[in-house]
């Protein structure tokens, strides 16, 4: 809306407000996602509203929320932005600009106002930098976004590239001259990332400088505000232990390594170690905030005050500082002399340029929450067992609505993902999806991680396969599923591959496995009856999943990427192999699992650990070559859905338990 108008309504509906405060709180609250009790903001914000003036408030928030969303996603317009953002580079006398996806703080997902990339090239996924020079410009993604890239990004402005076969140092060193200088800005580039730029523009002879303001904000007109959304508690009866424990825990490994306080970034460490939960990012239930948490167990938490009820300070308690987030760097200056602990992998060069410039002696180690956090307790554990379970008969019924309607021709991506999200909606402790669904259909769903949209829509059709990544926020649990449907009688080829796909997937969900045993050691296992067969995925076999916080955390996973973090009780993990013929189909099966003790063999000389299953929902058997499969592996297969039938058959009724027991019935 146009400033002036949105004040003039604003000032009508809030007289007794201050006019340029509550249009603010209306842009940053639209900056935040929807959710289904984010009237509650408004309602404490303006105690005397009434029911009338709250809904025209609403219906203003929507529409700013609209706008933000065509704003920073106008594909079109990037011929425009990128000369704005050029002619910026030469009034800064700079000749190169690094535009990498995150925020400042380093998680997984970052508000609408830092979504530089795909504000600048159009590109949605989840990873990729692109890199702006004078006269050329490239984008680097991995091997996830090859296909999407191509569709999303006008590649006569940005050339895509293979973020590990073509990587940006490489380009740099081909398009860049001795004596030139590349720009960064230093809160959205982690001190490992800044010493590997620093690497390679040293070998080339470029200059490396920060810039004191974002380019791409200069030129940003109507670049969002912050999200606004209310800070709530993670009761102790989901969480499992109190914020005064973790942090105890925490403080005694300080003490352990003689350091005076650690700095916290991720978004899902703060949430976790202080109990609280936010809706600043879509899908995922965090508050953004930095913290500092102190030898004695105090925490400093730099964020809105704004957000916090009076109820939320109460939760808080006295051990707990509460600050403007503006307060941060003098924050910073005060553990001058001071022995402070940093993440290198997620914490910011500015902070380190600031902890440098007060003389703070900086220790470098993985975040110490970040462990403890993946490790679930065993309350967190049994409530997403519970959790899986509301969201398998959620699954169940869409699975069996597809049976019926998918068929007849009356299905499309968008409307399956709509009916999908109906489902788990009306599941208990429901607060939102997990990730944003990926539903696609035939060529589409070789897309791995495809989003469905108005212009790619394509209808579900005979003959065809279809992919579903999906998953839901719950209060005491996280879940990530995919299946693959058939739609109509599938081909001989389409059958194969989906049986190794699925033989993939019983070796690794029956894995037995020693004590120290790490996730890239197990990644062959999913993937040997593929290689078999001169096939393999691009992608991970499986990431770590929170508990109520992101579906994505480490430190662990199982991945052909080397990794030293050892699978222990208490993780869970998703077990998801695929394969993906591109222009053709996808195929992948995912469920989660939880890393568990297994009793110890006769004469065993090591504790071994396999994995207990999470997910239960149906595997599609018309799509299974039963002569693949090995005895133990039709006998994994025909326990698995015995036990998705004993769970999830209380939970259906009618049509969808008649479905159930035939989906489920032996193979």
């Amino acid at each position: 809306m146009e400033t002036a108008k949105l004040e003039h309504s604003v000032a009508a509906l809030l007289p007794q407000q201050d006019k340029e405060e509550a249009v603010n709180i209306l842009r940053a609250a639209a900056a935040a996602p929807a959710r289904a009790d984010e009237n509650m903001l408004l309602e404490q914000l303006f105690p005397e509203l009434d029911s009338s003036t709250a809904q025209e408030l609403e219906k203003i928030r929507e529409k700013l929320r609209k706008e933000i969303s065509s704003i920073v996603l106008n594909p079109g317009a990037s011929k425009e932005r990128l000369q704005k953002l050029r002619a910026e580079m030469t009034a800064e006398q700079v000749d190169g600009f690094i535009i990498p996806l995150n925020d400042e703080f380093h998680g997984e997902a970052a508000p609408a106002a830092a979504e530089r990339l795909k504000w600048l090239t159009g590109f949605t996924g989840s990873a990729g930098v692109a890199a702006v020079l004078k006269d050329k410009a490239a984008i680097f993604v991995d091997g996830r976004y090859t296909l999407q890239v191509q569709n999303e990004v006008d590649t006569s402005l940005f050339t895509p590239r293979h973020v590990s076969e073509e990587p940006m140092s490489a380009w740099l060193a081909e398009n860049m001259s001795a004596g030139e200088t590349l720009a960064v800005d230093p809160w959205l580039h982690t001190e490992n990332n800044m010493a590997a730029l620093k690497k390679t523009t040293t070998s080339i002879g470029v200059e490396l400088t920060s810039v004191p303001e974002n380019l791409i904000d200069r030129v940003w007109e109507d670049r969002p505000l912050a999200p606004l959304a209310l800070v709530q508690p993670q009761e102790e009866r989901f969480s499992g232990e109190s914020s005064a424990s973790k942090r105890n825990r925490i403080a005694a490994k300080l003490a352990e390594k003689k350091t005076d306080a650690i700095i916290h970034t991720l978004p899902d460490v703060v949430a976790w170690l202080l109990n609280l939960r936010g809706a600043d990012l879509p899908c995922t239930p965090f508050a953004l905030g930095f913290a500092i948490t102190h030898q004695d167990a105090t925490v400093d938490l730099f964020m809105d005050e704004i957000k916090f009820a009076p109820t939320m300070r109460e939760h808080l308690g006295n051990m707990i500082r509460l600050h403007a987030p503006e307060e941060f760097e003098q924050a910073l200056q005060s553990l001058s002399g001071k022995k402070v602990q940093i993440d290198p992998a997620v914490t910011s060069q500015y902070i380190v340029d600031q902890l440098i410039k007060a003389k703070a002696e900086i220790s470098r180690a993985e975040d110490l929450c970040l462990l403890p956090k993946a490790t679930k307790n065993a309350i967190e554990v049994e409530g997403s067992r519970r959790a899986h379970i509301r969201d398998g008969a959620a699954v169940a019924k869409f699975l069996h609505w597809m049976s019926v309607n998918a068929p007849v021709g009356t299905v499309d991506e968008l409307s399956a993902e709509a009916k999908l999200r109906s489902f788990r909606e009306s599941g208990e402790n429901f607060r939102d999806l997990s990730f944003n669904t990926i539903s696609g259909a035939g060529p589409n769903g070789a897309i791995v991680h495809y989003r469905a949209s108005e212009a790619s829509n394509r209808p579900l059709e005979p003959g065809s396969l279809y992919l579903v990544d999906s998953g839901a926020q719950y209060l005491d649990g996280t879940t990530d599923i995919t299946r693959t449907i058939a739609i109509g009688e599938p081909s001989a080829e389409m059958r194969n591959r989906f049986t190794l796909v699925l033989k993939g997937h019983i070796a690794l969900a029956t894995a037995i496995f020693p004590k120290g045993t790490t996730g890239s050691q197990l990644d062959t296992l999913a993937r040997a009856p593929l290689w078999s067969a001169g096939l393999d995925y691009d992608h991970g076999t499986g990431h770590g999943v929170g508990s109520y916080l992101s579906v994505h955390e480490g430190p662990q996973r199982i991945s052909k990427a080397p990794s030293a973090v050892a699978l222990v009780p208490g993780m869970i993990i998703s077990n998801e192999p695929g394969y993906y013929k591109t222009g053709a189909y996808g195929i992948r099966i995912e469920n989660l699992v939880t890393v568990q003790e297994r009793p110890q063999p006769e004469g065993a000389e090591r504790v071994t650990y396999g994995f207990e299953t999470l997910t239960f929902a149906p595997i599609d058997k018309t799509l299974i070559e039963k002569n693949l499969l090995t005895d133990s592996e039709i006998a994994w297969l025909n326990s698995y859905h015995f036990e998705v039938r004993e769970k999830l058959e209380p939970q259906v009724e009618g049509e969808t338990a008649d479905w159930l027991r035939q989906a489920t019935a032996p193979l």
